[in-house]
């Protein structure tokens, strides 16, 4: 006898029943609208990647990240006319993985959508017009460890603009960001703001030691394994007593963002760092940032309490070159919701190079889990359908299809419960799937021309023709 197999699903993937898809669309919904209101256009790009256009672009830490497609088949190839042999040899085997890899695998799920947005713009750079703006909104994986806010298979929602460096783009991105959130209730967020040459002059204020990218790493991770944390990463990574002193008198910097932006210009020239000299690039940050700001106030942007200039925002990811933003939502222990920044040439790997591009993703899983615990959902969210229309009878199942043909041709869900039989059933059916209302016509009320509207949440009942029922219920619809 065969064993029945019990039914299970990869770690940190999930599934998502109809009351958990309706709310995820309405965070989709949100998001979508705000992104044409900038005129931002949709785009989506396959599920699977050549490794080769994945690779190399998102630090070593990412590239460990990547989920590898293993190629169709044995791995076995047939020569005709020859014996079937190995693709991998044994030389292959002591060359170790990045020998083997190849030969076995030259696919990958897509780990953000940027990398696959940046190829497609070379692809298609004949037919674009620039600057091209497009918002995408799909899937992408990551082989990271999975844990609460955090899941191998998760949804992005990206807006990006190539072909320009106008820092209107970051500031426009700002609003974006400000009006997504608002639009769905998290007020209390943080709009964090950094940019790339500040951190670079700070690389440079302190001597040149280790590498850029070992800075930006270890700084990264400062929220997560503190000031200690950092320091013994970056004392592993080359980086001197001394300059770690210096490179948190810098990140410790404090005050509104235009006092910070004062406060570092003196703290680079105090260590050394003069505005025409090589390596000056937190100058021209700061300048960039300045330029964000102002603007912001020519749009009249109010929300000041909301953004931040945050000198220890690193971004982990390799391709970033200019400002870069990461949002928290503050009452809610969950790590950043969002985040984004300037790549310069990140279609250089492509064959077309000096294409600037900036854009910024909102992580979809981790906005759900925000809003689920600060119990932000719309009621209406809820329900897929607006009115169950009862089923008393044979004779009334049929009298009532024009009625349920009359709520669809006017634009309300509504279903008629498929079966005849006890009315507590079919409540406790409404109630089972959020339906707000039920509409009744028993053969008491069929004889008279009327219905009776009864409201789930409260009880009650009126007593309506079709057509006041159908103005009620386009009324609480509206």
């Amino acid at each position: 006898m065969s064993s029945v197999q019990k039914p299970s699903i990869p770690q940190g993937t999930r599934d998502f029943g109809p009351a958990v898809v309706a709310r995820r669309n309405y965070i989709f919904g949100v998001i979508r609208r705000v992104f044409e209101k900038f005129g931002y256009a949709p785009l989506e790009t396959p599920t699977l990647e050549n490794l080769s256009v994945l690779t190399g672009k998102y630090g070593d830490e990412g590239d460990q990240l990547l989920f590898k497609v293993l190629n169709s088949g044995n791995f076995l190839k047939k020569q005709k006319g020859e014996v079937i042999k190995e693709q991998v040899t044994p030389d292959d085997l002591l060359a170790g993985p990045r020998a083997v890899l190849p030969k076995i695998a030259e696919k990958g799920l897509r780990y953000d959508l940027t990398v696959p947005f940046a190829r497609y713009v070379v692809m298609n750079r004949g037919t674009l017009v620039f600057p091209f703006k497009r918002y995408q909104i799909q899937p992408v994986w990551r082989a990271d460890r999975p844990q609460r806010g955090r899941y191998r298979e998760f949804y992005q929602c990206d807006a990006d603009v190539v072909g320009t460096d106008s820092l209107l783009c970051e500031a426009e991105i700002v609003l974006m960001m400000s009006e997504a959130l608002t639009t769905l209730g998290l007020n209390d967020h943080t709009i964090k703001i950094n940019h790339r040459r500040v951190l670079g002059s700070f690389y440079q204020a302190l001597g040149g030691e280790g590498t850029e990218v070992d800075l930006f790493t270890a700084i990264d991770k400062l929220d997560k394994i503190g000031r200690e944390g950092v320091e013994k990463e970056l004392a592993e990574r080359g980086f001197s007593a001394e300059a770690i002193e210096k490179l948190f008198d810098l990140l410790n910097v404090e005050g509104s963002f235009e006092e910070k932006l004062e406060r570092l210009l003196a703290a680079f020239v105090t260590a050394g760092v003069e505005p025409d000299t090589p390596g000056a690039d937190g100058y021209k940050g700061l300048q960039d940032l300045r330029q964000v700001l102002d603007y912001l106030r020519g749009f009249g942007f109010e929300k000041w309490d909301n953004l931040e200039f945050d000198v220890t925002l690193a971004r982990g990811l390799s391709y970033y070159t200019g400002c870069i933003f990461e949002i928290k939502i503050n009452n809610v222990n969950m790590g950043s919701v969002s985040g984004g920044g300037r790549y310069d040439n990140l279609t250089g790997a492509f064959g077309l190079p000096g294409v600037s591009g900036v854009g910024f993703s909102f992580g979809v899983d981790r906005l759900y889990d925000c809003l689920e615990e600060l119990n932000l959902f719309p009621e209406a969210v809820n329900s897929t359908s607006r009115c169950l229309l009862a089923n008393f009878d044979a004779e009334s199942e049929i009298a009532v299809l024009p009625v349920l043909a009359r709520l669809r041709a006017a634009g309300i869900a509504a279903e008629l419960y498929p079966e005849s039989g006890k009315l507590g059933r079919q409540f406790k059916y409404a109630d089972g799937k959020g339906i707000p209302y039920v509409l009744l016509q028993g053969p008491e009320e069929r004889a008279a021309g009327q219905f009776k509207l009864k409201t789930m949440a409260t009880g009650q009942e009126q007593t309506l023709t079709l057509e006041q029922a159908l103005t009620e219920l386009e009324a609480v619809r509206g």
